[in-house]
């Protein structure tokens, strides 16, 4: 593979041709000097301000600049007509400092116009405080609002920070006859109840009480259906439509089409491509990236080969059709190929976007070699997406898998302090700005860049990678203060968060407390509670969510399987695997079956378990065999596990955890020849073994422990501790399990090694350095070893301290002596 920083090098020096070289020769040569006694001034700011609005079109920023520094020095007295496209230049091209300035200097020339679009230069820049200051002072200033001034101001009340106000906002201008002004009024309104109460009712209200409606109307109101998870709502309006004057364009399809996809109704999102096939649509970009992800995500084998078809069929590709692509091979956990389509992509000299980079930073987090981690990294830098919140997160998520926990933290670290101190300075500016009559010199919002809910969410998922708590707790605090509480994006991630962290109470709070929840919300905490070791509560949830008529998606359905796996519940897993298409019509995909064979593996029915493989409607991906083999590894039956890796390497020669589990699996029998055999073959291959690390979060400082680590500033009282603890739990019972011991070693060495896990010093560690009544968190990157699972118990016991590890498959709650997983793992 190429480099990849020749590659990026290579788009970059194919710029974009000359553009507007008409534009620039009129505005180069318009005469603007003021000669004396001149009467042709007014034919000149005419022709500048067509000049100007030919600027503004394509958001020509560098002709406008140049043609309003040509006004200034002309010495031509500007009219109002002039200075507000001026404001609009600058409003559109996001210098509202620009936009600002020239307000400020109208004085008397200041109309309608001019608040309506400094107003407009606010919302549409994201400063929505401001924006509706603004609308404020206009009313007080004694002009009154038009059509635009309204659409404006409501749409920075679209969110629930603002929404108390867009109300009160709705009924003055209910009240004042501009609710039929103009079909932009009704169509911020409907975004204004979505968007910032969440009340789907008044929204469709609102569309309905629209005398006038055309396409954008009908699109959006679509659109916020599907968004809101009411996808039943948005088909038959979108069928209404159909029998409509108006005819769906590509924006109704591409939202339609979205909905379908975050829903799992695939079998309707094909009906629509028929649909859009015969609409002539086919072509169209937006359209077919939304069909490339679609496909993706549809493959119930992970495959990618339709939307390999859709894409290859698109006559044009962009930097969203190839982003759709690469994510497909990503979430069809085909990462080589993404990093494929991805050199691709630049050969093609099409430039990534902070999209794309997060795609193809979770396909090397997933990659068995890390070589290209840096690389990619220092390109996000180089382009100026380093700072992007999802490429942020992606690069925290990579270093923490790829065993760099210091370069994770340090990532999670300045995305946190960056966002922090702009959400913390964007709320005490608010809170001062209401204070103050001079709402115009105070900096209210430009420092909010980002500080919404995909923000906070990116931080909370930074948060749960990592288990540092206390930064998630950090987070929520700011959630709360910023006036997100009741985000329904930022409450499912923090139940995520919180579960994640291993502490199921707070995560049950969070859900408890909504007052909305989704099919998301549902899953994530059906979910959490499956990983958190409390699988007969999961069941119980999922039951409640049916009764109250949520639909379960086919993640839902993963968590639920995964559920009954946790447990060994055979019976209850086999009825919702045969019930999920006939009650809700979702097909069980690779994933499905991966969990089936996973319950039927760990309950020891392995015999069961490849007739279920081998009965499967596709062929079973590495994915299933991968799981085979781990069931194999623990039942200690070679046979299988042989014919498991087997199937596996033919389909990923290249797949480490074949290997490293084949091994383990003859280690466990002693068979060390076979073990050396398998090592040579790794050496060979250049595969190299992910080190087993554990960490823990102390003071919002990470941790991080090897096997035998005496790097950490305080070894010595941690290995005195461990002493004390060997010693204690022995004398409780405990018995070392030599057995997981991969290495030819005498028995006594083998007893030594095991009390050298880096979860056993992480666990020393954490008793000397937190007070006995907070529970210890601890996290591995590796499956805990069935010895230091034991040991943890014991622990327990002779400490009385609670102990939670996370390792990379579930969680493990100790107490007493006892773990959630009830020794079934």
């Amino acid at each position: 593979m190429a480099s990849l920083s020749s590659l990026c090098v290579q788009w970059r020096i194919h710029g974009h041709g000359s553009r507007g070289s008409e534009l620039r020769k009129a505005i180069s040569t318009l005469d603007l000097t003021l000669q004396p006694k001149e009467v042709g001034s007014r034919q000149k700011l005419i022709n500048s301000s067509v000049l100007l609005k030919a600027c503004i079109r394509p958001s020509n920023l560098e002709l406008g600049k140049l043609l309003h520094h040509k006004l200034i020095h002309s010495g031509l007295s500007l009219d109002s007509v002039l200075l507000n496209s001026l404001i609009s230049l600058y409003s559109k091209c996001g210098d509202w400092q620009s936009a600002l300035s020239i307000f400020q200097g109208m004085g008397d020339k200041r109309d309608l116009v001019s608040w309506s679009a400094l107003i407009s230069c606010f919302s549409n820049n994201s400063m929505h405080s401001q924006a509706l200051l603004t609308f404020l002072h206009m009313l007080q200033f004694g002009i009154f609002p038009n059509e635009y001034c309204f659409t404006a101001s409501i749409q920075s009340s679209s969110n629930v920070q603002y929404f108390s106000i867009g109300f009160v906002i709705f009924g003055f201008l209910f009240k004042t006859g501009y609710f039929h002004s103009h079909v932009c009024v009704g169509c911020a309104l409907i975004d204004m109840f979505a968007k910032g109460s969440g009340d789907i009712h008044s929204t469709r209200t609102v569309f309905d009480k629209m005398r006038d409606k055309n396409l954008v109307t009908w699109t959006l109101m679509i659109s916020r259906y599907a968004q809101c998870g009411f996808l039943s709502n948005a088909i038959d309006l979108f069928c209404s439509l159909l029998v409509s004057e108006h005819t769906p364009d590509r924006f109704t399809l591409t939202s339609l089409l979205s909905a379908t996809v975050e829903m799992g109704f695939f079998s309707l999102g094909k009906q629509l491509h028929s649909w859009v096939i015969r609409s002539g649509l086919a072509s169209d970009v937006c359209v077919g990236c939304t069909l490339v992800d679609m496909y993706a995500k549809c493959a119930t084998d992970g495959s990618v080969e339709n939307s390999r078809k859709v894409f290859n069929s698109m006559p044009l590709h962009n930097v969203m059709s190839w982003t759709a692509l690469i994510s497909g091979y990503v979430q069809g956990r085909k990462e080589q190929e993404a990093m494929e389509q991805f050199c691709n992509m630049l050969h093609g000299h099409v430039a990534p976007n902070c999209f794309t980079f997060s795609s193809v930073l979770k396909a090397c987090a997933n990659l068995p070699d890390f070589s290209f981690d840096k690389q990619l990294h220092g390109q996000t830098i180089k382009l100026g997406l380093s700072a992007i919140n999802c490429v942020w997160n992606s690069l925290v998520n990579m270093y923490a898998r790829s065993g760099s926990t210091d370069c994770a933290q340090i990532a999670f670290n300045i995305l946190f302090e960056k966002n922090l101190f702009l959400c913390s300075t964007a709320v005490d500016a608010h809170a001062k700005a209401l204070d103050s009559d001079q709402s115009f010199n105070h900096d209210i919002e430009n420092l909010v860049v980002g500080a919404g809910s995909f923000t906070y969410a990116c931080l909370l998922s930074g948060a749960a990678c990592l288990g540092t708590i206390g930064r998630g707790e950090q987070i929520h605090a700011l959630i709360v203060k910023s006036g997100f509480g009741t985000d329904l994006c930022i409450n499912n991630a923090l139940i995520s968060m919180y579960s994640k962290c291993g502490i199921k109470e707070v995560a049950l709070q969070v859900f408890n407390d909504m007052g909305h929840r989704n099919v998301i919300t549902w899953t994530s905490i059906i979910s959490a509670l499956a990983k958190l070791g409390f699988a007969t509560k999961a069941l119980e949830l999922f039951y409640e969510m049916l009764e109250i008529g949520v639909k379960p998606n086919e993640v839902t359905y993963i968590a639920v399987l995964s559920a009954c796996s946790h447990v060994g519940l055979i019976d209850e897993a086999w009825k919702h695997f045969n019930s999920m298409h006939y009650n809700y019509g979702i097909s069980p995909r690779m994933e499905h079956y991966a969990c089936m064979v996973d319950l039927l593996g760990r309950s020891g029915l392995l015999v069961e378990a490849i007739e279920f493989i081998t009965s499967m409607p596709f062929d079973a991906n590495a994915l299933v065999w991968r799981t085979f083999l781990g069931s194999c590894r623990v039942h200690r039956n070679t046979k299988l596990g042989e014919h498991a890796a087997k199937m596996i390497l033919e389909r990923e020669p290249h797949d480490l955890a074949t290997y490293i589990l084949l091994s383990n699996l003859y280690a466990s029998e002693g068979r060390w020849d076979d073990v050396a055999a398998i090592r040579k073959c790794m050496k060979q291959k250049k595969l190299i073994k992910e080190t087993g690390y554990s960490w823990i979060e102390i003071d919002n400082q990470i941790h991080k422990f090897h096997v035998g680590d005496t790097s950490h500033s305080q070894a010595k009282m941690i290995y005195d501790k461990l002493d004390e603890l060997a010693l204690k739990i022995k004398n409780s019972g405990y018995i070392p399990n030599t057995d997981f011991v991969l290495h030819d070693v005498e028995d006594e060495q083998k007893d030594h090694y095991l009390f050298q896990h880096s979860e056993k010093i992480a666990v020393a560690f954490a008793l000397i350095s937190t007070p006995k009544p907070k529970p210890i968190r601890i996290f591995k990157n590796l499956r805990v070893c069935g010895d230091c699972h034991t040991a943890m118990k014991y622990i327990s016991i002779v400490t009385g301290r609670e102990i939670v590890v996370r390792d990379a498959y579930r969680f493990h709650h100790v107490k007493n002596g006892k773990c959630s997983c009830n020794d079934y793992w």
